[in-house]
C-alpha cells in the first residue's frame, strides 16, 4: 500500500496537465485588479482635470476687468479681503462644472484679496470619486484636489496738472496760412496780443476773432478739452484721474500762477474750465505792470511746484503726480541771474530784462520730488521785425518746426522727465501731441509700477 501511495504522488506531482488554467486563476485577480486601477485613476485624472479647469476660469474670471472684485477694489482705501469677488468666484466655479458628474465635491474655498495695486484670487477645490475596480483591494474612493491662481494689475490713480503758458507769445497765429492772413489784416504783424489799451474790436487779439484766425492759444484751449475726453473715455474707475488747470494769469496786472480749475476726478467739468483758457491780457505796449515782461519762469515754476502735493504709489489715496507743461519755451521776466544778458549793439544793455530759453533747472526740484514733467514744445514762431532778429533768433536757429541748433528745443527737452518730451510744428497737431503724452504717462505709470 505504500508503495502504491508512493507512486500516486510523484505521477501526480510529475503531471503537467490544466497548469495554464491553475495559472490564470492565480494570475488573474491582480492582472483584473491592475487594469481596473487603471481605468479608475483615468476617470479620476478626466475628472479632476475639468475641475481645474473650472477653478482655472474662477480665478481668472474673479478679477477681470469689470468684474465685482475689480471694481470694488478700486475703492477701498487699504488691502483686504474683497468679499464680492468670494462670492462670484465661487459662482464661476459652480457655472463651470455644473455638467460634470461622478464625484463628491467636498470643498471649494476662493480667497480674493487686495494688496497694493495687485488684486489677487486663489481657489482650491478638493473632491471623491467612487473608484469601480480598487474596491477589490479595498479602495472604495479616490481623493483628488486642486489649486489656481490669479493675479491682476489694478489702474494707477494718477493727477494730472496742466500747466499753460497763456503770455502774450502764445497769442502767434497758429498756422503759417494763419500768419499770412493775420498780418495781411494787421500791418504785418503775426501776433494776436491781447492789448486791452486799444478801442474795442481794433486790437490784434480781436482782428484775429473776428477773421476766424486761429492762434496758438486757442489751439491749446481745444487740445486741452479734448484731453478731459481722452481721460474719461480711458480711465476704468469713476475717479482714477484727477485734472488741474493752470496758466501764468489773466492779465499783466495780476500776472503770476492762476488756479484755473482746482484738483478734481469731474473730468466733464475740467472740460467746462479749459473752455475759458484765453491769452494773457496786457495794457499796451511797455504797460505800467509789467513793461512787456510777461512769461516769469522762475516765478511760475516755484509756485507751482508748492501747489502739487507729494507723489503716491497710484493708489486711490496716494496717487501719481504728472506735471504737463504747454509752452513755446521763451522766458520774458525781470531776472539778473537770466542765462542770456540782454546786451547788444543795437539796443544796448536792458538788463535786468531776461528774454532767453527757460531755465532747465527750474523743472529740477519736481523731478526730484518724483513728479513726472511732461513737456509739449509749441515751436517758437519767428516773426520778421527787429526785436525777435536781436534777441531770440540767435538762440532759436532753424525757423519752422525742430531743429537741433536750438537753445529753446534743448532747453525745453532738458526740463523734462525722459521720454516726455514733444515738440510740435505749426502745421503737427497739439491736440494729438498732448494726448500722446497722457498715453505715454499711462504706459509709464504701469510699468514704473
Amino acid at each position: 500500500m505504500r508503495a502504491a501511495l508512493r507512486t500516486i504522488l510523484q505521477r501526480f506531482g510529475l503531471d503537467q496537465r490544466g497548469n495554464i488554467a491553475v495559472i490564470f486563476a492565480l494570475t488573474c485577480v491582480p492582472l483584473i485588479t491592475a487594469v481596473g486601477c487603471g481605468i479608475d485613476y483615468s476617470r479620476a485624472t478626466q475628472i479632476r482635470s475639468k475641475l481645474q479647469a473650472a477653478a482655472d476660469a474662477a480665478s481668472v474670471g474673479s478679477i477681470a476687468k469689470n468684474s465685482p472684485a475689480y471694481l470694488a477694489a478700486g475703492t477701498m482705501t487699504a488691502d483686504g479681503s474683497i468679499a464680492a469677488g468670494v462670492t462670484d468666484a465661487k459662482n464661476i466655479f459652480d457655472a463651470n462644472r455644473a455638467n460634470q458628474n461622478g464625484y463628491t465635491l467636498t470643498s471649494v474655498t476662493p480667497v480674493v484679496s487686495k494688496t497694493g495695486s495687485t488684486v489677487t484670487s486663489t481657489v482650491n477645490f478638493s473632491a471623491t470619486i467612487n473608484t469601480m475596480f480598487l474596491g477589490v483591494i479595498g479602495k472604495s474612493t479616490v481623493a483628488m484636489s486642486g489649486t489656481s491662481t490669479a493675479t491682476a494689475n489694478m489702474p494707477l490713480y494718477i493727477d494730472f496738472y496742466l500747466l499753460l503758458d497763456n503770455s502774450p507769445s502764445m497769442g502767434v497765429a497758429a498756422t503759417p496760412t494763419d500768419i499770412t492772413n493775420l498780418q495781411a489784416k494787421t500791418g504785418g504783424c503775426a501776433f494776436a496780443c491781447h492789448d486791452t489799451s486799444k478801442k474795442a474790436g481794433t486790437s490784434n487779439y480781436d482782428i484775429a476773432k473776428a477773421n476766424g484766425i486761429t492762434t496758438r492759444i486757442d489751439v491749446v484751449r481745444q487740445a486741452s478739452a479734448n484731453l478731459m475726453d481722452t481721460a474719461r473715455n480711458t480711465q476704468t474707475y469713476t475717479n482714477q484721474f484727477r485734472m488741474a488747470i493752470y496758466d501764468f494769469g489773466a492779465a499783466s496786472a495780476t500776472i503770476g500762477l492762476r488756479n484755473l480749475f482746482s484738483l478734481s476726478s469731474s473730468l466733464t467739468s475740467a472740460k467746462t474750465a479749459a473752455g475759458n483758457i484765453d491769452l494773457m491780457s496786457v495794457a499796451g505796449q511797455n504797460d505800467a505792470f509789467t513793461a512787456d515782461k510777461d512769461t516769469p519762469f522762475t516765478a511760475i515754476f516755484p509756485a507751482i511746484n508748492s501747489a502739487i502735493a507729494s507723489p503716491g504709489v497710484g493708489t486711490s489715496s496716494a496717487p501719481l503726480k504728472y506735471l504737463f507743461f504747454v509752452s513755446d519755451g521763451v522766458a520774458d521776466e525781470s531776472n539778473a541771474s537770466c542765462l542770456k544778458t540782454m546786451y547788444n549793439k543795437n539796443w544796448g544793455n536792458i538788463a535786468p530784462r531776461c528774454q532767453s530759453p527757460i531755465n532747465p533747472a527750474l523743472c529740477t526740484t519736481l523731478k526730484n520730488r518724483g513728479i513726472k514733467v511732461a513737456v509739449l514744445y509749441t515751436t517758437y514762431q519767428p516773426p520778421t521785425d527787429s526785436w525777435y532778429k536781436d534777441w531770440i533768433a540767435p538762440f532759436n536757429a532753424g525757423t519752422w518746426g525742430p531743429s537741433p541748433n536750438s537753445e529753446i528745443a534743448q532747453n525745453m527737452e532738458s526740463c523734462a522727465s525722459p521720454g516726455f518730451y514733444f515738440e510740435v510744428s505749426p502745421t503737427q497737431g497739439i491736440s494729438d501731441a498732448m494726448n500722446a503724452l497722457f498715453r505715454k504717462a499711462l504706459a509709464d505709470a504701469r510699468i514704473s509700477g
